[in-house]
């Protein structure tokens, strides 16, 4: 059997798309076979520009079932004292502010290319090849075996996922509330119904995401109800619940001779900013890009080759590491001066459009 060009370790959406874009440039790639999920994903991601651009590129993006895939025309932001910035796609002069994909949908469409993708073959083990590249999340078994140490911070706080229904249509709009200490998103989303469904991810400290995801449907719907104050009409809980606990982490090298990480395996952040695909995406895309453009001697697992990648990553992934960690210390902390500082600084933003515009670009991925 003849060795593959990259072989591929993971089997989630950043390792998938590594796959097809290192195809896409005439390299040949073997990936690990995907098993059956357990249980439902009640994941969705809110993607920006440059990674739809990226998921158009390999043709998967149009492949999405229509359902899967919500435009944000707008998005709100409050604060735990009534402040409140907004966000307007046409303000800012794009089409979208994001699309919130549905994970599982997005796994699926990805696996459907796969298989009709050429140069790329399934393998229970990919074989040894001249480059691998490890994609496998954050509690990754070959970045250990590397010897590579993944430096964690854990927030005390869980993750909880759900899907609801309104009786109120969307509109497009995603919504957010800042409350110290938890952080709840309202993500728009066609699915289990077009128009009036929402992805619900809600941050809080470890035990009360527990408590909200064993709760009686009634008294979930009634807390969410509570703390978004109907903002976003009644809301119907329509999906079984999970939760997942949130860290800030990054790998203490992301290149070496033969191997590169990308995604969570790399880099993870706290959701707040919806951000944590959209780095492991850009990855990827900055990834294909430095091998296509390697000198003809260059061997794919050329390290000072793979330290080009490092180099280009390793901004933007510790600005948003930052940015996002940020944003969790400001907003997550009860103290009073805090709590009139996000205050204030809110309204600032809000009041300031050449501010709003320069954070429309960066979570666009300009």
């Amino acid at each position: 059997m003849v060795s593959p060009d990259v072989r591929i370790l993971g089997t989630g959406i950043v390792s998938r798309a590594a796959a097809l874009a290192l195809a896409h440039d005439g390299l040949s790639v073997a990936v690990q076979r995907r098993a059956a999920p357990a249980v439902a994903d009640l994941r969705a991601y809110a993607l920006n520009a440059a990674s739809v651009a990226l998921l158009a590129r390999l043709r998967v993006w149009d492949s999405l079932p229509a359902d899967a895939r919500t435009p944000v025309q707008d998005m709100r932001v409050q604060g735990d004292q009534g402040a409140e910035i907004g966000f307007s796609a046409w303000q800012q002069g794009v089409g979208a502010l994001a699309w919130i994909v549905d994970a599982a949908a997005l796994e699926d469409t990805l696996e459907a290319a796969l298989r009709f993708a050429p140069r790329i073959s399934a393998q229970d083990e990919p074989a040894a090849a001249a480059l691998t590249v490890i994609a496998e999340g954050k509690a990754s078994a070959a970045r250990e075996a590397l010897g590579v140490r993944f430096q964690r911070h854990g927030y005390g706080h869980h993750a909880l996922a759900a899907r609801l229904l309104s009786d109120r249509p969307h509109q497009g709009l995603a919504r957010q509330w800042f409350r110290s200490p938890d952080v709840l998103a309202l993500l728009p989303l066609d699915r289990p119904q077009p128009g009036c469904s929402y992805a619900l991810v809600w941050s809080q400290p470890e035990a009360s995401a527990r408590h909200w995801r064993e709760a009686a449907a009634a008294e979930l719907e009634a807390a969410l109800a509570e703390a978004t104050g109907g903002a976003a009409g009644a809301l119907q809980l329509a999906s079984e619940r999970a939760t997942w606990p949130l860290s800030l982490g990054h790998a203490s090298a992301t290149t070496g001779p033969g191997w590169v990480l990308l995604g969570d395996a790399a880099h993870v952040v706290h959701p707040l900013a919806g951000q944590g695909l959209n780095l492991g995406l850009a990855d990827v895309a900055s990834l294909a890009e430095v091998l296509a453009a390697r000198e003809s001697w260059r061997a794919l697992g050329d390290a000072a080759l793979l330290r080009r990648h490092a180099r280009r990553r390793s901004g933007p992934n510790h600005l948003m590491a930052g940015t996002t960690d940020g944003l969790w210390q400001l907003f997550g902390h009860p103290h009073p001066l805090l709590r009139e500082l996000r205050h204030h600084g809110l309204t600032l933003v809000d009041r300031l459009p050449p501010l709003k515009r320069w954070l429309v670009d960066r979570a666009l991925g300009a």
